[in-house]
């Protein structure tokens, strides 16, 4: 009875495709996107020359002479990296958001998560909290701190009075981020110079330049962690959509599952916000269209989110790059121009289809 119900939610509306290949797909065109992001770039390397560089560093070898080790593995592939694990983070938490509080237009920054990690990582820069070899790592640990306690916050004031009203955690996360971002204002113009303002704009707006081989290692273990726990509580998601009531009747704990669920997308939020700033639109979008592909079923969706955006991502960062000869572009600026006209065209599909 359970799984009729599980599937008869998770069912599509609409053809679909089918999750595995079209994951398989993704998988490929993610890999050269990759390629690309480290070939392309001020100083063009040649993409056969990329995977020998990379290969003679995974397989030990010494590196050859030049400029060209220096520019694929120590510049290029961790910046092509991080975009792709930020997306692919941005992406599970979006879709993991929208299924929590039953609104496909809730986000991080909707429920005020992301204010929060940006306010607990300013004051980690301004404060000199996270200054030092351990940067970071005292950036992430304040980013999350930040969004674990703005989610409590949001997360109380929705519980007033008892029961659970998706709406109003949608309020209360809008009213309480937008006070957040005031005061991470308020920091950044404290800050102690011109030049740290100016980062701190920059950083804000969304920026991957400060990549580098130690700023991976927090990512790369919290996003692959968070889809497993989001992959495990695939079917606890689709219940969620059917309601409260319904999701408790088909023997799902609720209230555990939502915590335990803010506790997640409260951590990657927090690591995410920590390395790249805040960029928009990614959680957002990416989950609308995965649904137009592969439906509404977690299982299929949490997976298919994040390679796409993880491509989304590392195709944004290198127009970043490059569309600019004297200058780079805030992610978050880029990922805005094609967001917005993307979410606007999707919602139109929607509502002219009757959905």
């Amino acid at each position: 009875m359970t799984s009729l119900l599980l599937r008869r939610e998770a069912a599509p509306e609409r053809r679909t495709l089918p999750a595995g290949p079209l994951a398989s797909v993704l998988g490929v065109v993610l890999l050269a996107a990759l390629t690309a992001a480290v070939a392309w770039g001020s100083t063009s390397v040649p993409a056969g020359e990329v995977w020998s560089v990379v290969w003679r560093r995974l397989s030990g070898e010494a590196p050859r002479p030049g400029t060209n080790d220096l520019i694929v593995w120590q510049l290029r592939v961790p910046r092509a990296l991080l975009a792709a694990l930020v997306g692919a983070g941005l992406g599970l938490v979006g879709a993991a958001v929208q299924a929590l509080v039953r609104n496909p237009l809730a986000d991080p920054y909707l429920l005020g998560i992301s204010n929060g990690a940006s306010l607990g990582a300013v004051a980690a820069i301004v404060l000199g909290l996270g200054a030092g070899g351990t940067l970071g790592l005292g950036l992430s640990g304040a980013a999350f701190a930040g969004a674990l306690a703005t989610f409590a916050l949001v997360w109380a004031v929705a519980r007033r009075g008892g029961g659970f009203a998706p709406l109003r955690l949608v309020l209360a996360g809008v009213a309480i981020g937008q006070f957040l971002s005031g005061f991470t204002s308020y920091l950044v113009l404290r800050a102690g110079d011109e030049q740290q303002t100016h980062s701190l704009l920059f950083w804000l707006m969304g920026s991957l330049s400060g990549a580098n081989w130690d700023l991976l290692a927090v990512p790369a273990a919290a996003v692959p962690a968070g889809w497993l726990c989001l992959q495990a509580r695939a079917r606890g998601l689709n219940a969620l959509l059917m309601g409260d009531e319904t999701a408790a009747g088909l023997g799902i704990d609720v209230n555990r599952l939502r915590r335990e669920l803010f506790t997640v997308t409260s951590v990657l939020t927090g690591v995410l916000v920590a390395v790249s700033g805040a960029i928009a639109f990614v959680a957002l979008m990416v989950p609308h269209v995965c649904r137009l592909l592969v439906g509404g079923d977690h299982r299929r969706l949490l997976p298919v989110s994040a390679l796409l955006g993880a491509l989304l991502l590392v195709v944004v960062d290198i127009v970043c790059r490059t569309a600019m000869d004297t200058q780079e572009l805030p992610v978050g600026v880029v990922t805005s121009l094609i967001g917005a006209p993307a979410l606007l065209y999707l919602l139109d599909r929607r509502l002219g289809s009757g959905s």
